[in-house]
């Protein structure tokens, strides 16, 4: 598909999405759109399988298939290979039509009938290995919501009417090497979370950030084992991974329920196939989901100074994640807790980048002694990276990237990006183009030093800084301001000064020959 076509079913999408627009918030119409595109994917999925099943049959479309034996195996086939099934009347295009009937004898009402498969969709994975993935995964499309139409008739209107728009466009999810389907839902996560405000730090990583660091986790490697997301939001940090290397597995695990669903509908709808990745929903911090589990890269953008329960929950103290650095991050700022839950979690060969407010730098107490363990003692930190502010949903703050390795090639020495002045402005927010991200990631490979950009600096220069990492002690930005010749400024004031009065006597000339007052 042309990058001209990719555009037009974005376009398409965004077009559809905005029929709920006026009817809810951002993250509200967010969630049906994306569920309705989901439905569909899952749907054309279904549909094609089926009818490769059906090649050698005498019945050879899907859609017309009603010997209940043959519906029979290609269930028993669809949950080995997919993970969910779909029967011929609950395909996504069927209900489509019938929502927008126009005959007296055929009702056009669908929203039982939608409930119903979308309940089905969920109950066909029970007691398999996909149940988990699917479980409650449509909860929020709420289909009774007076927010889309205070009345049965109205609702049922809107709903047939999306699904009629959705129903003309093509996924083209035949073509086996194009993921211009799951480009087009990141997009439209993106769209939703630039208008969604500070909701949308909650699930989404811009994509200019994501795919530095899924650079950065992946340098020197074409393929690896697995990666970990400890807030995942919506998943597009880990698939960004995948468009660098070849990923076996995906781990994440997200606190909000309805950015965990999107997260899954997100993976499924990029064909990462439900055996391929574990997705768990709960507090991080205090129920790690995945707490056996080592992982070669890991890449994260927690909420920023988030609060936890530190020392209010006495079993932090001997938990092996935080125990060894001697001190609890505050229970105000959780900025150092889940840096050292990903620590603990990574393999001995592995890279992990993750995104923080840029006190961790410098902040005192129980974060500086963290801080100085983290460089003297385990000598993880390969990299401190400080980008732009203003570049976040949802937040002005400048941030930072930390990176850590437990296999450090470099280990005499941290290196130092100062990015935060090179950016466009779009909007009312900073952006990263290309040229940027890639200065940014060539910086770090090459391990260069660039003057007012970058500095390889050694381990004791840090110490002797008491393990301070604010930027600026290490990459000196400071522009010379432009000298004044403060003599050859006077001669010209005396000049402008001279030519002001000869001025004033040519308009008191002119004032007197017309016989009128002079304005001085």
């Amino acid at each position: 598909m042309s990058e001209e076509q990719k555009k037009l079913l974005e376009t398409q999408l965004w077009n559809i999405a905005n029929e709920l627009r006026g009817k809810m918030d951002a993250d509200e119409f967010r969630d049906y759109i994306l569920g309705f595109i989901f439905y569909k994917y899952l749907s054309e999925k279904q549909y094609l399988f089926a009818n490769k099943l059906l090649e050698t049959e005498l019945v050879k479309d899907y859609v017309n298939l009603v010997d209940e034996s043959d519906i029979e195996a290609i269930k028993d086939e669809s949950l080995q290979k997919l993970g969910y099934f779909l029967k011929p009347n609950e395909l996504f295009g069927y209900i489509a039509k019938k929502g927008n009937a126009n005959t007296e004898n055929e009702s056009n009402f669908i929203l039982e009938d939608l409930e119903s498969i979308l309940v089905s969709i969920e109950q066909s994975t029970m007691g398999t290995e996909s149940e988990e993935d699917f479980n409650k995964l449509f909860e929020d499309l709420d289909l009774s919501s007076t927010k889309l139409g205070r009345t049965v008739e109205a609702r049922n209107s809107l709903i047939a009417k999306v699904l009629f728009h959705l129903d003309r466009i093509d996924f083209a999810l035949q073509d086996a090497d194009s993921d211009v389907l799951g480009d087009a839902y990141e997009y439209l996560i993106s769209e939703f979370a630039s208008g969604a405000g500070k909701k949308a730090g909650e699930f989404y990583t811009p994509q200019q950030v994501s795919k530095i660091l899924a650079k950065i986790v992946t340098t020197g490697k074409k393929r690896i084992k697995n990666v970990y997301d400890p807030t995942c939001g919506s998943g597009s940090l880990l698939l960004r991974v995948k468009r660098e290397v070849e990923v076996d597995e995906f781990y994440g695990q997200e606190l909000n329920r309805t950015t965990y669903n999107l997260a899954r509908m997100n993976m499924i709808l990029h064909d990462v196939h439900y055996r391929d990745f574990d997705l768990k929903q709960d507090d991080t911090l205090e129920h790690p989901q995945h707490i056996d589990l080592r992982f070669e890269a890991i890449v994260a953008n927690p909420p920023f100074s988030a609060k936890w329960k530190g020392k209010e929950n006495p079993l932090n103290e001997t938990d092996e994640r935080f125990s060894q650095f001697g001190k609890l991050a505050p229970s105000s700022k959780a900025d150092f807790a889940f840096l050292q839950h990903m620590i603990y979690h990574l393999a001995d060969n592995g890279t992990m980048a993750c995104v923080l407010p840029h006190g961790v730098l410098f902040r005192g107490s129980s974060e500086a002694t963290i801080r100085a363990y983290l460089i003297k003692e385990l000598n993880y930190l390969d990299a401190v990276i400080g980008l732009p502010s203003n570049i976040f949903y949802g937040t002005g703050i400048p941030t930072c990237i930390l990176v850590l390795s437990k296999c450090r090639k470099n280990d005499d020495n941290i290196l130092f990006i100062d990015a935060s002045n090179d950016f466009d402005k779009v909007g009312n927010k900073n952006a990263l183009n290309n040229e940027h991200i890639d200065k940014i990631v060539d910086t770090y490979r090459d391990r260069t030093t660039i003057e007012k950009y970058s500095k390889v600096v050694t381990l004791e220069e840090i110490a002797a800084n008491d393990y301070n990492l604010n930027i600026p002690r290490y990459v000196d930005t400071f522009e010379e301001a432009e000298v004044i010749d403060i003599d050859a400024l006077a001669s010209e004031l005396q000049a402008l000064n001279a030519e002001m009065k000869n001025t004033d006597t040519l308009i008191a000339d002119f004032c007197q020959q017309l016989n009128i007052k002079t304005p001085f």
